[in-house]
């Protein structure tokens, strides 16, 4: 899969075959939309195109938006990679790209541009300014400029738009495995390690403290997880806790990651850590002492599940 940045620099000159969407998450319910796309592409002799945006549209129009999302971009660009996509184009989302009308989106992106001969869109696919258009303009369109329309129906979108209802709730509570069933695939954090407090190496229990620059980025709630990261070619299991180190009244959310069997600087390296199971809610203890015992229980629990 080639990834493009920005409509105007797509220049393959191969027709294609297009859907479009945000597909936070590109969970099971995206996959078969794509795998739709791909074998519609292969079938026709298309190149098969997803067309994304960034940011998300409701950032832009919507100031007061609190979205958070499922992936960050790059999570989203390396999960879409291994799907069998010709091309992935990431257009920037403006005010002024809102404001074309249905007719210059179609004719001049999708068709001029893009070389469209078929798009795959659900039913409910709203388009052009101040999303005016719906999936009957796009039809009679295509009947104009030569391009065919295949509507995902009402049973597939909503299956899609409650998967990824389901996937915030599912995180909100702390309910990895019912989120991941729903991805296809563990939910990751992805960030940078930098330097903390310190805590974790004076109870025994060294962490790597990850620092996620996209304030977008959905984060589980508050609690103890077990988790597992690729570092150089192997893998290593571990907990990790998100939350505010109570027992120390800790006054900064943070999120650190205590590996199993690595003795390793991370410091300043981009790690992603894939999230596996909740173990328990983040607790205030009355002492150092006890918090400790807990962190020693909590690794017997995680290895017997890592286990499973």
């Amino acid at each position: 899969m080639v990834t493009v940045q920005g409509i105007s620099k797509f220049k393959d000159t191969l027709p294609t075959a297009i859907t479009i969407g945000t597909f936070d998450g590109v969970h099971v319910g995206h996959r078969q939309i794509l795998e739709r796309l791909i074998n519609n592409a292969k079938q026709a002799n298309l190149n098969s195109v997803l067309v994304t945006f960034f940011p998300h549209p409701r950032m832009v129009l919507q100031k007061e938006s609190n979205i958070k999302l499922l992936n960050t971009l790059d999570e989203k660009i390396e999960i879409l990679q291994g799907l069998g996509l010709d091309y992935s184009i990431v257009h920037p989302f403006t005010k002024e790209f809102s404001r074309l009308s249905a007719i210059e989106f179609v004719r001049d992106i999708l068709v001029n541009q893009l070389k469209a001969k078929k798009i795959i869109i659900g039913y409910d696919h709203r388009f052009g300014r101040n999303r005016n258009a719906n999936i009957n303009d796009l039809i009679a369109f295509g009947n104009t400029l030569d391009f065919e329309v295949e509507e995902i129906s009402a049973q597939e979108v909503d299956e899609v738009s409650v998967s990824s209802t389901k996937i915030r709730t599912a995180l909100e509570q702390a309910d990895i495995v019912t989120a991941n069933s729903y991805l296809g695939y563990p939910y990751m954090l992805t960030g940078i390690v930098q330097k903390g407090k310190g805590l974790g190496r004076q109870l025994a229990f060294p962490t790597a403290n990850i620092k996620i620059k996209e304030s977008y980025k959905l984060i589980p709630k508050n609690g103890v997880y077990v988790v597992k990261s690729a570092i150089e070619g192997e893998t290593y299991y571990g907990m990790m806790n998100i939350g505010f180190n109570p027992t120390v009244e800790g006054k900064e959310k943070s999120i650190e990651v205590h590996f199993f069997d690595l003795n390793q600087d991370l410091y300043d390296k981009k790690l992603k850590v894939e999230l596996l199971h909740h173990l328990r809610d983040e607790h205030k203890f009355d002492s150092l002492e006890a918090l400790k015992a807990q962190l020693l229980k909590d690794k017997q629990t995680a290895l017997s599940l890592i286990k499973k």
